[in-house]
């Protein structure tokens, strides 16, 4: 099971695509922590990162609760993090799409960009709520509008990227919008929204934040070479039209839409 999930882990395992994610959670980290602070995870609390690939929440996490179980089914990304030595963290390598989560009273639980790819979302969802204790917290951040992502003035060849990525992640049994089902989902399973925001941002490449997806855009169309969803040469006919938009300091970016959820289960 272990060698076809690392063969088939729609964004790869690759060492490239562990130095992206560490990059992306530098983006992301201020909002992560700010979620977690309005839904009170704090000292004492056993805390759920669900798909944490190679831990970099889950050891942000530890550093506010008293135990977090780092859940993924890559056991390459699991490694990286047990590498890093964290007493506090308790890793377990399970199917998402599958397996029950190994525990049932925690405190708080926290999803990013993991609904977007499991093949039933709404029984992960499920899966999550039978994991916390009643009044447990949920902290979801998950894409809403993937096509949001985009260049001011538009791009024809980055609105292509967007589109075979979209593509990709359906074709391999995901959802890239899956945020409009999840408030549904969560109130018919028992959670209570406490709270809902749509991210989105319009950057600079003198940003930051520019640097989650330019990193994206490197490592997704070798991916998707990879995956035939684009030709070897439309690749670097994409990757020359970012690079001139890059190279444009009054160019802007407009980043895919995400949905922030805290919710509480009932």
């Amino acid at each position: 099971m272990t060698a076809l999930a690392e063969r088939d882990y729609i964004l790869g395992t690759h060492d490239d695509e562990i130095a992206r994610l560490r990059l992306q959670h530098a983006v992301w980290r201020p909002r992560a922590l700010d979620a977690w602070r309005r839904a009170q995870f704090n000292a004492g609390d056993t805390v759920i990162d669900i798909g944490c690939g190679p831990g970099y929440a889950s050891e942000d996490l530890a550093e506010i609760a008293d135990r977090v179980i780092a859940l993924d089914r890559s056991r390459r990304f699991l490694d990286v993090l047990r590498a890093r030595g964290s007493s506090k963290i308790e890793t377990h390598e399970i199917d998402l799409d599958e397996d029950a989560l190994p525990v049932s009273d925690a405190d708080g639980a926290w999803v990013r960009w993991v609904f977007a790819f499991v093949k039933r979302p709404r029984d992960l969802a499920s899966r999550v709520r039978a994991a916390l204790k009643p009044g447990g917290r949920l902290v979801i951040h998950e894409y809403l509008d993937y096509e949001t992502w985009s260049f001011m003035p538009g791009s024809q060849e980055h609105d292509e990227f967007v589109r075979a990525v979209m593509r990709s992640w359906r074709n391999a049994g995901g959802e890239p919008n899956v945020g409009r089902d999840l408030p549904r989902w969560l109130e018919e399973l028992g959670f209570e929204i406490r709270s809902m925001q749509t991210i989105v941002d319009v950057i600079r490449p003198s940003d930051f934040a520019w640097q989650w997806p330019r990193s994206f855009i490197h490592s997704g169309l070798r991916r998707l070479i990879d995956l035939g969803e684009i030709s070897a040469d439309r690749g670097e006919e994409i990757a020359r039209a970012f690079a001139r938009n890059e190279s444009d300091r009054q160019a802007m970016m407009v980043t895919p839409a995400v949905l922030e959820i805290v919710a509480v289960r009932r």
